[in-house]
């Protein structure tokens, strides 16, 4: 099978709505681009269960290169907290090896994709409540945070999503103001990427290519063009939201979101 031009611009199109969406609602890619991924692989000949891995290694991936623009643009502002970034960071990164390496190949495709669905549904839900999280008490010590960054790279590579879901509750909770519990969320995403991708690396290194550009678990295709193109269009989309009221399109997407859940829901249980 051919990398033929319309799986080029399906990916285009993908890329530029990604990461348009990223900026203006300011929601991770991996919600929409292991449902589609999924789709795209799985509509080439790939069976579910590796479509689903597939699709949350490469949605993973992206990571690391939509992540640098976005802390250098929180650095900016001076709203990265590098002190958390040093604390959390090595439990990311152990929890990342562990669930790229480890969880992520000894679970079958259609567990993962359940979890996915469940996943999404329940971040549609918290964006339809919009309801921010009250700070109720500080931060644990070098230990908690190390032990919290653990939980957090485990869970985000079982999904492909760059921990924001779980990082900014926590720290908002532990009285971090919120634009620098985004900032420093923003941070934590390169290493949450660059440890799971390596574990996706390591656990599909005997996997035989699947599709022209596939690595293992990674289809390579989708992690260069997603990536330039949501690069992009992520600023478009962020200067876009500072000029218009976007909490009636978070209620859209968030229904949007039920949707992919439920695609997601249903393939992983058919698969």
């Amino acid at each position: 099978m051919s990398l033929d031009a319309l799986l080029v611009a399906e990916l285009l199109l993908l890329g530029c709505a990604v990461g348009f969406l990223a900026g203006l609602l300011g929601v991770g890619g991996g919600m929409l681009l292991v449902p589609f991924i999924t789709l795209i692989v799985s509509s080439r000949g790939v069976e579910t269960g590796l479509a689903v891995k597939m699709a949350i290694a490469t949605s993973m991936a992206t990571i690391l290169f939509t992540s640098l623009s976005s802390v250098r643009a929180h650095h900016r502002r001076g709203a990265v907290r590098w002190d958390l970034v040093r604390q959390v960071a090595p439990g990311i990164v152990a929890g990342g090896l562990l669930a790229g390496a480890g969880a992520f190949s000894l679970l079958k495709g259609h567990w993962l994709g359940l979890f996915f669905g469940v996943f999404i549904a329940f971040m549609a839900t918290q964006m339809l409540l919009a309801r921010p999280p009250k700070p109720a008490h500080r931060l644990p010590g070098a230990a908690g945070r190390t032990a919290m960054g653990g939980a957090i790279g485990f869970v985000s590579g079982l999904v492909g999503a760059g921990g924001a879901f779980m990082s900014v509750p926590w720290m908002t909770r532990g009285n971090v103001p919120i634009h620098q519990a985004v900032g420093t969320s923003a941070a934590l995403g390169f290493p949450i990427a660059l440890a799971n991708t390596a574990g996706y690396v390591i656990a599909g290194w005997s996997l035989p290519a699947t599709l022209p550009g596939a690595v293992g678990y990674l289809f390579l295709p989708a992690l260069l063009v997603v990536s330039l193109a949501s690069v992009v269009t992520a600023p478009l989309g962020a200067r876009v939201s500072h000029a218009m009221d976007v909490r009636q399109l978070k209620r859209v997407f968030a229904l949007m979101l039920y949707g992919l859940a439920t695609y997601m829901l249903i393939k992983a249980w058919r698969g």
